[in-house]
């Protein structure tokens, strides 16, 4: 039996290669009015009063911790202690790293994927400045707990919401609950810009500032009165080169913008398929022994969908993952597994909070398949037979 089943597929159509010409016409490639749109309807569609568009969920990373060492009140500080689940994707930490912060690695629930609650309660000290919540694989984290750990602390909470657009918790969409959300638009996600991706905050000088970090960090795309140098001048020769913060150019293309428009249109159909998949999956797979499936927390968006094998296949992972593979089905480790196992830990400054047994459980017994925006009933329940036979192969 042989599936055609990857982690991604095309969700474009007509529309999206039709907006890609129209740019290709006007000879407008770099950030301009496509870009502007995008980041409106953005804001409008989870709800926040500001969308900044960049050219990777990678860089919105790197933005939102860069843009709190520069607001005026309270900024973070190189040797700052910042709190991590021990499961997320490379660039989730590589910023933190970067700009000097002290990660503090906590383990993750078993179930969810997403923060073990009382190990973040018990990570919580008076040194903790900042607390990144990675809603993983679409799955948000349960807010009314986190807001109530921090409710009162001078803590910043951040949310790494690249793999989980669209998910909602309590009725408030994931990448709203902390100062600032980061999304992603590359190929495999939600919505699809090719490359992309973009940051949402209400706060009007962390925008100010995530305005100016993205392009070189000068005061050219500000508006007039704003919270980095007050008023502009009137010279637009003067603040054509105007440089006030060490940035980057991180700047999306027209061409992201024009697509990102009519994919955000398509954005609640996607996930609605996706839940369907998600309704279907945890009915087949729930029923398989040795397989463990993730947990929803409130609303989740369904990135993909992991398997943690236990029981008669704990510690049989090469030889499921060899199997499906051979079947046509692509697998993945769920995210990068526990990130403290990585070579790349050996540039960072970091402590590790109690243990981390549920992410080295998932290290090495967890992997994931991808879920998509048709039906995908049928390869489900083919896959799930593989899996039900793994045990007599």
């Amino acid at each position: 039996m042989e599936i055609n089943y990857p982690l991604a597929c095309d969700s474009w159509d007509g529309r999206e290669y039709e907006a890609m010409q129209k740019v290709i016409e006007s000879g407008r490639f770099t950030m301009g009015s496509r870009v502007l749109e995008f980041e409106r309807k953005a804001a409008e569609k989870f709800g926040s009063k500001h969308a900044l568009m960049v050219n990777s969920g990678s860089s919105a990373n790197l933005l939102a911790i860069a843009s709190l060492f520069f607001v005026k009140n309270s900024p973070l500080s190189r040797g700052d202690e910042v709190i991590v689940p021990a499961v997320s994707w490379s660039t989730t930490y590589a910023p933190l790293q970067q700009y000097g912060l002290r990660l503090k690695f906590v383990d993750i629930d078993p179930q969810t994927l997403n923060y073990n609650l009382e190990d973040l309660s018990s990570a919580i000290t008076e040194k903790t400045r900042l607390i990144v919540a990675v809603n993983l694989l679409g799955n948000p984290n349960d807010f009314s707990v986190i807001e109530e750990l921090i409710q009162g602390k001078e803590i910043y909470l951040v949310e790494d919401n690249c793999e989980s657009m669209g998910a909602e918790f309590m009725k408030k969409k994931a990448g709203t609950f902390g100062v600032m959300g980061t999304f992603s638009t590359f190929f495999s996600h939600h919505i699809s810009t090719m490359e992309g991706g973009f940051i949402l905050t209400d706060d009007d000088e962390l925008f100010h500032i995530l305005l100016s970090l993205r392009a070189h960090g000068w005061t050219r795309n500000l508006p007039d009165e704003n919270h980095l140098v007050k008023k502009r001048s009137d010279n637009p020769f003067y603040e054509s080169f105007n440089f006030v913060l060490p940035g980057y150019n991180v700047r999306p293309l027209e061409l992201s913008g024009a697509i990102g428009i009519h994919q955000l249109d398509k954005l609640d159909k996607l996930i609605y398929q996706r839940c369907q998949n998600a309704a279907n999956f945890a009915e087949i797979f729930s029923k398989i022994e040795g397989v463990r499936i993730q947990k929803e927390i409130g609303k989740s968006s369904w990135f993909g969908f992991s398997i943690i094998l236990e029981g008669l296949l704990e510690n049989q992972r090469d030889k499921v993952v060899s199997i499906l593979e051979k079947k046509g089905v692509e697998c993945r480790p769920i995210v990068t597994g526990n990130f403290i196992k990585k070579p790349a830990l050996k540039y960072f400054d970091y402590t590790i909070h109690q243990d981390l047994n549920s992410a080295d459980y998932l290290d090495q017994n967890g992997f994931f398949i991808g879920n998509h925006h048709h039906d995908v009933t049928r390869e489900l329940k083919e896959i799930a037979v593989i899996l039900s036979n793994v045990k007599d192969e």
